[in-house]
């Protein structure tokens, strides 16, 4: 069984992050049914589905209904927000019981640079806090060491007015409340075929651990492949066995045992160098 599945409800989003790479794929955001007959495909084959790839995923309308319909197949849901919607779509997500996580990207904020920085933090800061006391995990992300990060320390004063230090460090985080994390790290370079060949030597959890499936069905081996150049089948048409029995997942499943790329875009990815 997968440990995750990121399953992609939209494409689609309301930032241009200079982060993100983007994708050139079609916009699209999934139809209930089309979201009914991938989670069927899907149950027995992961516990977690994360309701993102590309995209943001509180841009969907019939998010409340996905929500439910994942709780009643016995999934669990984790889903990537930049933010902005929490005032709209928050409350959707509070009351789901389904929903284990909430990932919120502060970074996003100085990736863009529009509206208020305070009345930003204090609104996803707020939400985190009710999120926590509503029995829900929610990770502050400040995933841009190395890169947009010159608003950090004025992020970390809005965030310590309102949970007070001193706070709990561990190995992967800082525990701000009950089941309210921060969570910084160094900005990394998504795959990109046009980027230098970092040479063979890598290690990837994709096909071992997680499996991506885009919006219009197509499942690719992890979450960074943002534009599907890895497709290995479509779960609209084939089954999830099907599609990793296939010669061309079996070949890249083994090359990561032999800490090997096979694939092009993953000898230019650099956030799986941090496995190597």
């Amino acid at each position: 069984m997968l440990k995750r599945v990121y399953l992609e409800i939209t494409n689609v989003c309301n930032r241009a992050c200079a982060f993100c790479p983007g994708t050139t794929r079609t916009p699209h955001f999934l139809t209930e049914e089309e979201f009914d007959r991938l989670t069927d495909a899907l149950r027995g084959e992961t516990q977690y589905l994360y309701f993102h790839l590309m995209g943001e995923p509180l841009l969907h309308p019939s998010l409340a209904r996905f929500l439910a319909i994942a709780g009643e197949k016995g999934f669990r849901v984790i889903l990537t927000t930049n933010g902005t919607l929490l005032g709209e779509k928050g409350e959707i997500l509070l009351s789901a019981p389904p929903l284990y996580k909430i990932n919120l990207s502060l970074q996003s904020f100085e990736a863009n640079r529009g509206g208020e920085l305070k009345d930003y933090v204090n609104r996803c800061a707020a939400f985190a806090a009710k999120a926590g006391a509503a029995g829900k995990i929610c990770e502050l992300r400040l995933w841009n060491h190395g890169g947009l990060e010159s608003l950090n320390g004025e992020i970390l004063s809005l965030l310590a007015l309102r949970f007070p230090q001193p706070w709990e460090t561990n190995a992967r985080s800082v525990k701000l409340a009950e089941r309210v994390y921060l969570a910084e790290d160094d900005r990394f370079d998504w795959p990109d075929p046009a980027a230098a060949d970092r040479g063979e030597r890598c290690f990837c959890y994709g096909l071992r651990d997680q499996i991506g499936v885009l919006c219009d069905g197509t499942v690719v081996p992890c979450c960074l492949d943002h534009n599907g150049d890895v497709p290995l089948g479509n779960l609209f048409s084939q089954s999830l066995k099907e599609i990793m029995s296939t010669e061309k997942a079996r070949r890249i499943y083994d090359g990561f045992s032999q800490r090997k790329a096979v694939e092009e875009l993953c000898r230019r990815c650099g956030y799986a160098r941090r496995f190597t």
